[in-house]
């Protein structure tokens, strides 16, 4: 770490302190930006998002750091992982003592587990004069077919409670159940689009408007 500008090596034991306060669900991670392909020096619990020492900025990064010196933090905004786990995160931006830029330290908090649970207790709250109002009686509209295809599966993913990460195959059976009662599967496209936000094969789809249909 002898590149590494003081300041962000003075940073480097924040990262572990931080992680270890929060537990196994906060990952932090500390960026040196002077190598956005290979930014990252100090990281602690990278299994949250599945980056480690070596890896490249992250896209947030990668804008604030094309706007420069007028970039700023942002802190506590909401993010997925690819396999539909969500985060807490909060990006800040590390200055040298002239004003420059020279590195960000991110949180991400994984807390998909919190949000699980926040389901149950809100279900177990529910009383029966809610049945009047349904949450979500949004119309799936849209400009062309893919956004109408994007908004109802993610109003489908919404109403299970659960992140696709989380599921089981029952539990995924039964989103593609609902998809095919509300037609999707008749957009062209659709089983490709639906096997990628499931994390399954387009084959494991097709398994399961077969087990669907016959049980149907």
């Amino acid at each position: 770490m002898k590149d590494i500008h003081p300041i962000l090596k003075n940073m480097v034991p924040l990262v572990e302190g931080i992680a270890n306060t929060f537990g196994r669900n906060c990952e932090v991670v500390l960026h040196d930006v002077t190598n956005p392909q290979n930014s990252i020096i100090a990281i602690e619990n990278g299994h949250v998002t599945g980056r480690a020492i070596g890896g490249p900025m992250s896209e947030y990064g990668l804008t604030a750091l094309r706007k420069g010196e007028s970039c700023g933090h942002k802190i506590n905004y909401m993010k997925k992982t690819p396999d539909g786990r969500i985060l807490k995160a909060s990006s800040m931006v590390i200055r040298d003592e002239n004003g420059k830029l020279i590195g960000f330290l991110c949180i991400s908090f994984d807390i998909s587990e919190l949000m699980i649970a926040k389901n149950l207790l809100l279900d177990f709250t529910k009383a029966e004069e809610d049945q009047e109002y349904p949450q979500d009686n949004r119309e799936s509209f849209g400009s062309n077919v893919n956004e109408v295809l994007s908004s109802i599966v993610n109003k489908t993913l919404e109403s299970v409670g659960k992140p696709v990460a989380f599921m089981s195959k029952e539990e995924k059976v039964n989103i593609v159940e609902m998809l095919d009662d509300k037609g999707v599967f008749l957009i062209k496209g659709a089983i490709d689009y639906v096997a990628k936000i499931l994390c399954v094969s387009r084959y494991t789809i097709y398994n399961y408007l077969d087990e669907i249909r016959v049980t149907g």
